[in-house]
């Protein structure tokens, strides 16, 4: 279609026959409404640009008609000349809209600099072409005057094009032949004006087939399907548009300036015409400065907000409350209050993301700060600091029964569960509280600190609870973090041990296994209890190289007393295992791997792991326990009876063994109810074909009564207390010597 335009161009050029020339632009029309009317059924373009083509090219055509009618009556040539004026206007408007659209600009900022490119050009346009045609041209001034404000509302088209071109980075097909419909029928424009100015002598050919062209460019355009799209909302390139406006706007303020200053008026009626053109293009400019400063302000006062509130649930972050707290802080000397801070960290949020989904655990912040607005006085300033952690600022406090007013509120909020999309789900807190004291709060840092220490402490008390903070916090929180950080080196400087304590077969007496326990000594002598070091150690990631390292220790011990026989040959190994190493998807390679470097046989190790282990992430424990039993490993729950105790997690997963917990065994000898319990385990367990340890037997009694109960092993301070590996050997002999233990009459715990 473009291509049928462009031929007929230039046989009009080409032909110098004005009959010709209209008959070709009669065509053209014609085959535009017909295209645009077919295009509308076809393509379905969007009804603001079709209706305003229609309209185009109804007004172009009735224009067409009447300058042949009226081309001999000087004084009705208006009338066709307002047609091109407002075919121009109309344009104009459909270019803003689908700028304003496609762009997503501000129509007021578009408008503005449109409008200004158009003032200045309309300048240009009067001193080059329509006061030089006023003093030459036979029409009347009314004509000439239509014709300068199609000129200049043409540049205002040209100036959105380019927006269009230059700003869109989605150009599809319609649009370069809607550009190329509008960048022909301003060359026609200007050729026109040109030619009346009487600067240059052109044949109205040229004008007549720049129109042909322009109208077959806007036929492939509505032909093509992307028409549809043309409105579409498109992304602004952030380079390109901003310097090309810029450039065109500073433009169009600065050549009007410079012809204004080099050209002098040729009489009144220029003087008053200049003098109006750069009154109202200042005006523009002025409206356009006022505009941006406006725009300005609000996008930062937007990027402040943005900057201090949560984008979740439109509390104040961290930044804001630091300097909520401040302010706080600085009047509390001088109005005797006692800000207070309480730190809240919602209770295994994780499960509830790894459960439901992040979507769920977003839906359950907002549902949370919801709660926390609800529960609390105005006085109190609640934000989200980071994750599932809110802080609640009570600047007017005067005293510690006020804060735990405070917090017990906030509990008593959760007693309710959220109402999710997913489901009702139950949620509670753990609440630190920290009240201003000026001998050890010295900034707002510091306040949050405390009350976020207190919050720790909450949790180490079973969550769902409050603590308010008190200095022997500090201290148990620097010690937590000098045994954090030198835990990562404790490795490295072989501060790290094993001790190994026997495990018995209680009817025989004989050693046949040994469980591998980690001791922590540092280079200053002092001991850390793997109590302690050993969470802290899951915690930050480092039980992973720990327990590689201990892997591999353990097995390498057993196959030195193996080969020494220290031991049977059958005896076996057993060490345990967190959560954060099962997880671990190169779990079973290590394991793998030390037992090969180790030379010992896979089913000589047994793997113990809590009930807690299999119940925080069930698929994961699943797949590694499946990998880990494929490859000959055998698993054991550690503590069996203590954690969940569900008989579904034996039926679930490969266990092989039973260890019955030390506070069971305990007992055994003189609670009936501790002995029946321990029976019903032991009973379980054959049942099942698992393998039974008793943990912690320190007495002979309690020996005799899980021989009694025909539980197979056993260990415990009775037996051996954990001993180093070269005092292995000797333990074991001593062992050998005393025989079958049930029969022992007396406790004798070595």
């Amino acid at each position: 279609m473009f291509g049928i335009g462009g031929l007929l161009a230039v046989v009009t050029v080409a032909a110098d026959n004005n009959t010709l020339s209209d008959s070709f632009y009669f065509i053209a029309t014609v085959q535009l409404a017909i295209t645009v009317l077919v295009s509308a059924r076809v393509n379905s373009p969007d009804r603001v640009v079709w209706l305003s083509l229609l309209f185009i090219t109804g007004c172009s055509i009735v224009a067409q008609l009447l300058d042949g009618t009226f081309g001999d009556r000087p004084s009705y040539q208006a009338i066709p000349e307002a047609l091109f004026l407002v075919v121009q206007i109309v344009l104009a408007t459909g270019l803003l809209f689908i700028v304003s659209r496609r762009l997503g600009s501000e129509p007021v900022s578009v408008l503005v600099d449109a409008l200004i490119v158009a003032l200045g050009a309309w300048f240009l346009i009067w001193v080059a072409f329509v006061q030089p045609t006023l003093d030459v041209s036979t029409e009347t001034v009314l004509v000439v005057a239509i014709r300068g404000g199609t000129l200049a509302t043409s540049a205002l088209v040209l100036f959105t094009l380019a927006i269009l071109l230059f700003g869109d980075s989605q150009r599809s097909p319609a649009v370069w032949f809607v550009a190329s419909a509008i960048a022909l029928t301003l060359l026609g424009d200007f050729l026109y004006a040109a030619n009346d100015s009487g600067r240059v002598t052109l044949s109205d050919r040229f004008a007549s087939a720049a129109y042909i062209a322009c109208l077959f460019a806007a036929s492939a355009a509505f032909w093509h399907p992307s028409i549809s799209s043309l409105t579409n909302k498109g992304p602004l390139l952030p380079k390109r548009p901003i310097m090309g406006r810029l450039i065109v706007t500073t433009l169009a303020l600065l050549v009007p300036v410079v012809v204004l200053a080099l050209s002098d008026p040729t009489d009144n009626g220029d003087r008053i015409v200049r003098a109006v053109s750069m009154f109202v293009l200042g005006a523009a400019v002025t409206i356009r400065v006022v505009h941006s400063v406006r725009a300005n302000a609000t996008t930062q006062r937007e990027l402040i907000i943005s900057a201090q509130t949560d984008s979740l649930t439109g509390l104040p972050n961290r930044s804001l409350m630091v300097t909520h707290v401040t302010n706080a802080l600085i009047n509390a000397s001088t109005e005797g209050r006692q800000p207070t801070v309480l730190f809240i960290d919602v209770d295994r949020f994780k499960n509830i993301n790894d459960s439901l989904g992040h979507q769920a655990g977003d839906n359950v912040l907002v549902a949370v700060a919801q709660r926390l607005q609800h529960a609390l006085p105005q006085r109190c300033i609640v934000g989200r600091i980071s994750g599932d952690e809110f802080v609640i600022l009570d600047a007017s406090n005067r005293s510690s029964s006020e804060a735990m007013l405070l917090a017990d509120r906030i509990l008593e909020a959760f007693y309710e569960p959220l109402s999710l999309r997913q489901g009702d789900v139950f949620v509670s807190a753990s609440i630190g509280v920290a009240s201003y004291r000026p001998e050890i709060t010295k900034n707002a840092d510091d306040l949050l600190r405390h009350a976020d220490t207190a919050m720790y402490r909450a949790k180490d008390a079973g969550r769902n609870c409050v603590a308010i903070f008190d200095e022997s916090m500090l201290e148990r929180v620097s010690q937590r973090l000098s045994v954090e950080t030198a835990l990562y080196r404790a490795l490295e400087r072989r501060e790290l041990r094993l001790v190994h304590q026997p495990i018995i077969d209680i009817d025989l007496g004989d050693v046949v296994g040994f469980e591998a326990l980690m001791r922590w000594e540092r280079e200053d002598g002092s001991m850390i209890s793997p109590a302690e070091f050993i969470p802290i150690a899951e915690e930050t990631g480092t039980i992973v190289p720990i327990g590689a390292w201990a892997l591999l220790e353990a097995l390498t011990h057993l196959r030195t007393w193996i080969n020494e026989g220290t031991c049977r040959r059958d005896a076996t190994m057993s060490v345990n295992v967190s959560p954060r190493q099962l997880h671990d998807p190169n779990f079973v390679a290590v394991v793998s791997e030390a037992l090969m470097r180790a030379h010992v046989p896979a089913d000589q190790l047994w793997l113990e792991v809590t009930e807690g282990v299999m119940i925080a992430q069930p698929e994961k424990a699943l797949t590694a326990l499946k990998k880990l039993c494929a490859i000959g490993v055998r698993v054991a729950i550690d503590d069996f009876g203590t954690g969940y105790s569900s008989l579904s997690l034996l039926q679930q997963f490969p266990i092989q063994r039973l260890k019955i917990d030390k506070s069971f065994v305990s007992g055994v000898a003189e609670d009936m109810g501790a002995r029946s319990l321990v029976r019903t385990i032991i009973a379980m367990g054959e049942s099942l074909g698992l393998d039974m340890v008793a943990e912690g037997v320190e007495s002979v009694r309690q020996l005799q009564v899980l021989a009694e109960l025909r539980c197979p092993k056993a260990q415990g301070f009775l037996i051996s207390h954990p001993v180093p590996p070269d005092s292995m050997a000797s333990t074991v002999a001593v062992l050998d010597q005393l025989g079958s233990w049930p029969r022992l009459r007396g406790p004798t715990p070595l």
